[in-house]
């Protein structure tokens, strides 16, 4: 959702308002969903060109930009408040990338069976690193043009869509074709989640499995472009505070998931052909458990305009949410999984 508002703010923007952002939101959506719905060839063609040109732009918006980045600007905080501002940050940016673990294995599966998982598991930290720093650090920059110069807080500060503008400022009708190349970036971002949604949803089993996936592909893109339009002026804040408790969850799922394979599995393996058999697969009342225990620990530890756990009041309000929900479902997983292998068997 979020990525369609900011495509649509952009596509707006490039065409002086002469575009409304609902049909810049239609734009990105249908792009999207064209994709998704087509299948993993278009896709993966799609992802494996679509680099280039943002590499190209986005060094067009240093060089653009770059001059007018302050990074001397002083905060007027304490040194334990900055710490904390900058753990919050790092939090907020490693649940970011984070977030590509529970959609990894819909695409790896396409993956050669002879690749080892070392290389895999490289490859995916160097990419999403590299990509991920080359990203922050550049809207890190724009965020000092923003906070230094009245002019550009007033006329582009008011949206993300905005702030990506001000890169481009003074560039003409360039500034605006490297905009619009930037929102093929958000369709790509856009692209996985609706197609991963169409087979998750399949994999629930029964009736859901005989639903083809195109049906819920569609479905998921139309919810979640109405949803874009209707909360196109509001959508961003909410999704600015609720966007850190997507962190928790996946950082749980990740710690759960890591110490089944390499605690549990490691010996014993997968048996891959009983993945749709509700009587081997495990009832997951560990994981269950071991989720809200986290959560527990996630909740404590947050720092979130809505909330302020005691914990983090503790720590100049630093969100130690995603660290804690980790620490908590990391210790009592273990057993909880060793009681549930002996008196349930699976």
């Amino acid at each position: 959702m979020v990525n369609s508002v900011v495509g649509g703010q952009i596509l707006s923007g490039v065409s002086g308002d002469h575009l409304s952002v609902i049909v810049g939101i239609i734009i990105v959506a249908v792009t999207s969903w064209a994709m998704a719905l087509f299948g993993m060839k278009i896709f993966q063609l799609y992802e494996r060109v679509a680099w280039l040109p943002q590499l190209l732009v986005i060094c067009v918006m240093v060089g653009s930009a770059g001059p007018n980045f302050d990074f001397n600007i002083q905060t007027p905080m304490s040194t334990e408040q900055l710490i904390a501002k900058r753990l919050t940050f790092f939090s907020l940016a490693l649940s970011i990338g984070l977030a590509w673990a529970p959609l990894a294995a819909d695409y790896y599966v396409y993956l050669p069976p002879q690749m080892k998982s070392s290389r895999t598991f490289l490859v995916t930290v160097f990419a999403a690193t590299t990509a991920m720093a080359i990203v922050l650090l550049v809207g890190i920059g724009l965020g000092t043009v923003i906070a230094s110069s009245a002019h550009s807080a007033s006329k582009y500060g008011s949206s993300p869509g905005g702030v990506l503008m001000t890169a481009y400022d003074g560039l003409g009708g360039f500034g605006k074709f490297c905009a619009v190349i930037n929102v093929l970036a958000l369709v790509a971002n856009n692209t996985p989640g609706a197609y991963s949604m169409g087979m998750n949803l399949q994999m629930v089993g029964g009736v859901f499995g005989k639903v083809p996936r195109s049906v819920f592909t569609t479905l998921a893109t139309v919810i979640y472009a109405a949803c874009a339009m209707g909360g196109r002026d509001r959508l961003y804040e909410i999704f600015k505070s609720f966007l850190p408790l997507i962190g928790y969850w996946v950082m749980m799922f990740v710690v759960i998931i890591f110490e089944e394979d390499m605690v549990f599995r490691r010996k014993r393996g997968y048996d891959w052909s009983q993945w749709n058999c509700r009587d081997k697969l495990p009832w997951g009342i560990a994981a269950g458990v071991s989720f809200l225990i986290g959560w527990a620990g996630a909740i404590v530890g947050m720092s979130q305009a809505y909330y302020i756990g005691p914990i983090a009041q503790m720590a100049a309000e630093a969100d130690l949410g995603l660290w804690l929900g980790a620490g908590f479902t990391a210790m009592v997983f273990p057993p909880l999984r060793a009681l549930e292998l002996k008196f349930i068997g699976r």
